[in-house]
């Protein structure tokens, strides 16, 4: 029997694995000199684990679906997949940037690490389209933790 399947649009998924990237990018970056860009971080985790849990709260997808894709500047990828592991993966990022903004006040090296590896793993689903987050989604489901139906794409795209 097939898994259950919708479409997912993956250019609303690249647009908001850029918006990450680019965000950690600018208090990794800037933020050391500029500490006030650190608060870019813990912003980005109530963004991200707004828009997994309400999706029009998610902010680089809302930017996605009214703005750049209606003027033609994304042009739409609609694919035959599942929106769940890719909510998933984005509330593990979310839940790993929160934890990364306990630490930049008193370890801000540990805090920025941690912000990394999570714009380092969007990269890599943006540039590769290997997701860690819907890997670890399946693996989830398959040991039975959580309740995740298989799909025949066992990589997406956050």
């Amino acid at each position: 029997m097939a898994a259950p399947s919708g479409v997912v649009d993956h250019s609303a998924l690249k647009v908001n694995q850029t918006g990450i990237v680019a965000t950690v990018l600018v208090a990794f970056i800037a933020g050391p000199f500029f500490r006030p860009l650190l608060v870019l971080i813990p912003l980005l985790a109530v963004v991200l684990l707004l828009g997994t849990f309400a999706p029009q709260l998610a902010l680089f997808k809302q930017l996605y679906f009214k703005v750049l894709k209606p003027r033609g500047i994304v042009k739409p990828r609609p694919v035959q997949d599942r929106p769940e592991p890719h909510n998933f993966a984005q509330g593990l990022g979310g839940v790993f940037l929160a934890v990364s903004s306990v630490f930049l006040l008193p370890l801000p090296v540990v805090g920025l690490a941690i912000a990394l590896l999570v714009a380092v793993l969007a990269f890599i689903n943006l540039a590769f389209g290997y997701c860690l987050g819907c890997q670890i989604y399946y693996q989830l489901g398959r040991a039975g933790l959580i309740k995740a139906t298989p799909s025949s794409r066992t990589t997406g795209t956050v």
